[in-house]
């Protein structure tokens, strides 16, 4: 996907207590390569679902996958508004095998692919695409009925419809915002999943308190790569004319206009404040070496590349943010954004800051601020946290305000993977964590087997790893987005 974005502190590691009344007494069941010959008839069940429809099925060794349309109300508590078609994918292993219920918070990808939790678990995965990107919109677009409630009734309504085909205990899981969603899911419908693993979920509770940010990018690394980055951002702006004729001559060649965020100087500006955030959040310390080390003495086209390469410089065009007003929207109505400040840029350099969503969504598409739905979510995780896992990455920004659990929370974990960024996983947590984490996963599957039930330590993956099948890449958007 196109270039990096914007919007961790400490290794902090909050472990809930261990729930060993619950603790499933089933014999791992051995991984197997093939789907079972009893599951022939999966598609005539999947679309004997009322609402449920074929839009193609595409063979993966193995497996069967399906993309289809689910017929959904566009008001879940008034259905007699209108429907939509909202596009899931189906990756069928066995309907002896547990399901993960995964979504990105953006478009579903059309192609089989596996998230960790389903390959721990050897199991089904039922992708869902966020309700409002399209094609998963209604038409007209009634914008007042995008929030993180309707999300979430989109996902317990499908999951009513197939938990009859998939009877086996399921888990919901995502990156980023999809990890803010399946938070969100289990905040509203606690009882339908087995459990939840959330991967680099922001949890921006006071909107307008970003001093966390301030503090994440003050420490993270080393002294010269933030020394590196940051002079090549505060250049970026120094060279703002020469640069800017530079933007305009690309914007032509590409047809990109701007009237959504307002001129082409604020979206070069945006661009340019995303690049030290977009660079923490998706590479690695090791990739300060790419990052010009004399940037006062740097050409003008090395200043651009590396801008261009981090942060996109078709990000804030109209075109670049089309695909995402949905995220924008929620982001100026629920969800929040983060604000930063540049002690190490002179006042005069900035013109605008951080813009707020608004500037990101068309003035045709009303917007009003709810405080008190992040606020709602925070305190239910902490006092109400059941069967959760909560990954980060030690040098992922949007780990700067994170979920954390309070006494209320059972058997629930917050992680931290030592070095890693937006990417962070299971698979890179120090060994004894992701050791417990593993198991914890296979217990919430109803997999786990003696040995790992008695010793964490035993727990491993059921499902052999898939090159194609289990990206390990960190999950990219354009721009300022989780």
């Amino acid at each position: 996907m196109r270039n990096a974005l914007r919007w961790l502190l400490a290794l902090t590691v909050f472990i809930g207590t261990l729930s060993t009344a619950e603790a499933a007494t089933a014999a791992q069941p051995e991984a197997t390569n093939t789907a079972s010959s009893t599951d022939a008839d999966i598609k005539d069940r999947l679309l004997a679902v009322p609402g449920m429809s074929l839009i193609e099925e595409k063979p993966y060794p193995g497996y069967r996958f399906f993309v289809l349309n689910y017929t959904q109300p566009v008001d879940h508590r008034d259905p007699a508004k209108g429907t939509f078609q909202q596009r899931i994918t189906v990756l069928h292993k066995g309907v002896d095998r547990p399901t993960v219920f995964y979504t990105g918070g953006y478009n579903v990808s059309t192609n089989p692919s596996r998230r960790e939790p389903t390959q721990i678990v050897d199991g089904n995965q039922v992708s869902l695409e966020y309700r409002f990107f399209t094609p998963s919109r209604p038409s007209p677009a009634d914008w007042s009925k995008l929030d993180i409630w309707q999300a979430a009734s989109d996902q317990h309504r499908l999951f009513q419809a197939l938990k009859q085909v998939y009877t086996h205990k399921w888990i919901a899981t995502g990156g980023s915002k999809g990890g803010m969603t399946a938070t969100y899911y289990k905040r509203f419908y606690p009882k339908d999943m087995d459990g939840v693993v959330a991967y680099v979920a922001p949890n921006d509770v006071v909107n307008d308190e970003d001093s966390a940010y301030d503090r994440f990018f003050a420490g993270v690394g080393t002294k010269e790569c933030r020394d590196r980055l940051n002079a090549v951002q505060r250049e970026a702006l120094v060279r703002r004319e020469p640069l800017e004729k530079k933007y305009a001559q690309y914007a032509a060649e590409n047809g990109y206009t701007f009237t959504t965020i307002g001129s082409l100087d604020r979206a070069y500006e945006a661009v340019v404040l995303d690049y030290v955030w977009g660079f923490w959040q998706y590479s690695l310390l090791k990739d300060c070496d790419t990052i010009p080390a004399d940037a006062k003495n740097a050409t003008d086209q090395a200043i651009w590349d590396s801008v261009d390469t981090i942060s996109g410089f078709s990000a804030y065009t109209d075109q670049g943010l089309e695909t995402y007003t949905p995220y924008y929207y929620q982001a100026g109505t629920q969800l929040g954004a983060p604000t930063i400040h540049f002690p190490y840029i002179e006042k005069q350099l900035i013109r605008y800051g951080y813009q707020p969503p608004r500037n990101f969504v068309p003035r045709s598409i009303p917007m009003r601020f709810q405080p008190s739905a992040m606020r709602d979510v925070d305190t239910w995780v902490r006092h109400h946290a059941d069967h959760m896992l909560f990954v980060y990455g030690q040098n992922d920004p949007w780990g700067s305000e994170r979920f954390r659990l309070g006494q209320g929370a059972r058997d629930s974990y917050v992680f931290t993977a030592p070095g890693m960024n937006h990417g962070a996983n299971v698979a890179g947590l120090v060994p004894d964590q992701k050791a417990l984490a593993t198991a914890r996963i296979l217990q919430w599957a109803g997999v786990a087997s003696p040995a790992v039930q008695a010793d964490p330590a035993a727990a491993r993956p059921l499902a052999r790893h898939d090159a194609k099948l289990d990206v390990r890449d960190v999950e990219r958007e354009p721009a300022l987005r989780p």
